[in-house]
């Protein structure tokens, strides 16, 4: 029972009041205006990561997020605090990510300007890159709000929240929270009549597995190998099938031009989970002929393909319950292990023409990979062609700034993704220029303590961006930037750092940066040799 005859300041209490819903773990900066939120981490029991800039803790929330499955926490300022927030609370909400951002907001910003921090309204700057953004007045709002959160995350599609406190709210003595409430049991949806016969019948269906469909990864598994399906995943569905485990899966490549004949062969098109969106197909249509399935908990992308058929259902259960409706089932199929490992094939080798020399480089990287091993890429080259070269024996495995797309991801997000998982492997993918949007969180990465490969990609420019401007008959201006010694900037900050010059001296240093106390940035370029 929470002791409401005790009181504390409101900032105090807020991370009382999380430690008692489950929250272990706050990614942040102390500043003078949010100081009152800090008060009580210690007290309370709760870890904090101290970010080198905003950025970095809102990725921190994220990568933790999704390693752990639980909210990811960040602590920020006023003004240039949550605008410095705002890229990674766009990334989160892009890609479905359970992060709550807390702030402290200026007493009164109409009668008064000029004041440090003043924004004209933080609260709707917030809500641009939000599910929602509210201003708590008081304790019993704030307490509210965070609840609120916390239920969403359980029962809605997950994205950012963003809570903000005044200052004198934060300071002023508050009663304790109520208690948790109690846990919500999730309600359990019937598979519709009619959709089990449907899919039954196909003779050549398809399901496409996107990031919704993650946990459903054992009913899935069994459903497709008793349709004898074929199969796509997104980027954010990899590792949901497995091509080691099921020969009628495409793998990685739905992103591929050719990927549209393959729908248009299809009998039936059952998409679960997934947008469908632009990063998804990188191009405007899935350009399926057959009818469509769209199975979904969020009603926006059910209504988003006119004529499909619209399943309002968790990914698990549909197919909890499209397994037993089809127990027993003989099914036939028109597609063909043959067939797909031929399209594999194909694919591997355009991607490899398209980005030369990362293929090789992601074999001999994936021979050293311990079991349970989770990737954090960021918008670089070599992460683009890894997502399609390296097919996933697990789900939840690989995470990427899919949908809002920004640089500097994935090492801070991997602090917090290895935060998340004390012991267990966890591996960074940056490029050069994009690491060097967040570089400085290399100083959290060493306080954290923990073995972290930091592979670096260095190709000396803005290759991607070189090759779409030649493509659009762009002349490349401004692709070239001067580098740093990585390896000397990394051994500043109190990393480890390697720069290996053939495939078997990369796997050694891999293996000894997963034995290591602290991070190692392990510098490759294209020009490493085999032996």
């Amino acid at each position: 029972m929470s002791d409401t005859s005790h009181t504390r300041p409101l900032g105090a209490q807020i991370s009382h009041m999380l430690k008692s819903r489950g929250v272990d773990t706050i990614f942040g900066i102390p500043g003078v205006h949010n100081q009152e939120m800090y008060r009580g981490i210690e007290e309370a029991g709760i870890r904090h990561f101290l970010a080198r800039h905003e950025q970095g803790a809102g990725f921190m929330a994220d990568g933790y997020a999704r390693a752990s499955g639980k909210p990811g926490i960040a602590y920020v300022i006023t003004g240039p605090g949550l605008c410095n927030t705002m890229t990674p609370m766009g990334q989160a909400y892009s890609d479905s990510v359970p992060v709550l951002v807390l702030s402290s907001c200026l007493d009164d910003t109409a009668a008064t300007r000029g004041q440090l921090h003043q924004m004209l309204d933080q609260q709707a700057a917030g809500a641009t890159v939000s599910d929602w953004s509210y201003t708590a007045n008081n304790a019993d709002a704030a307490y509210t709000l965070i609840d609120r959160a916390l239920s969403e995350f359980q029962t809605k599609r997950p994205r950012t929240k963003h809570i903000q406190v005044p200052i004198a709210a934060l300071e002023g003595e508050a009663k304790a929270a109520p208690d948790k409430p109690p846990s919500l049991k999730p309600v359990r949806h019937v598979l519709p009549e009619g959709i089990a016969g449907q899919i039954m019948a196909a003779n050549c269906p398809l399901f496409i597995l996107g990031g919704g469909a993650v946990r459903a990864s054992e009913q899935a598994r069994r459903a497709l190998t008793t349709l004898k399906a074929a199969s796509f995943p997104t980027d954010a569905g990899r590792g949901i099938i497995s091509i080691k485990d099921d020969p009628l899966h495409f793998g990685g490549y739905l992103g591929r031009p050719e990927t549209a004949k393959v729908a248009a062969s299809a009998d039936l098109v059952i998409v679960v989970g997934s947008e469908l969106s632009e990063t998804d197909l990188w191009r405007d249509k899935l350009e399926h002929t057959a009818q469509m399935i769209r199975v979904d908990i969020d009603p926006e992308v059910l209504g988003q393909e006119p004529g499909s058929i619209a399943v309002p259902m968790d990914a698990n259960d549909f197919f909890t319950g499209l397994n037993a409706a089809i127990e027993g089932h003989s099914a036939d199929t028109s597609w063909t292990a043959d067939e797909i490992t031929k399209a594999r094939k194909r694919w591997r080798a355009e991607a490899d023409s398209e980005r030369p020399g990362i293929a090789r480089i992601c074999d001999a990287l994936r021979e050293v990979m311990p079991e349970d091993t989770m990737f954090f890429s960021d918008m670089t080259q070599f992460a683009y062609a890894g997502k399609e070269f390296w097919d996933m024996d697990r789900p939840g495995h690989w995470h990427h700034p899919y949908g809002f797309g920004t640089l500097g991801y994935a090492l801070p997000a991997g602090i917090g993704g290895a935060a998340a998982r004390p012991g267990l492997p966890t591996v960074i993918i940056a490029g050069d220029y994009g690491f060097q949007y967040t570089v400085q969180e290399l100083g959290t990465a060493v306080e954290l303590g923990q073995p972290l490969p930091i592979l670096l990609w260095d190709n000396g420019k803005l290759k991607e961006i070189e090759d779409s401007m030649v493509a659009a008959q762009i002349a490349p201006n401004s692709v070239i930037a001067h580098n740093p010694d990585f390896c000397a900037l990394a051994k500043a900050y109190g990393a480890k750092a390697e720069a290996p010059k053939t495939l078997e001296a990369l796997k050694k240093a891999v293996t000894a940066a997963f034995k290591a106390d602290g991070p190692t940035l392990i510098y490759m370029t294209g020009n490493m040799k085999d032996s």
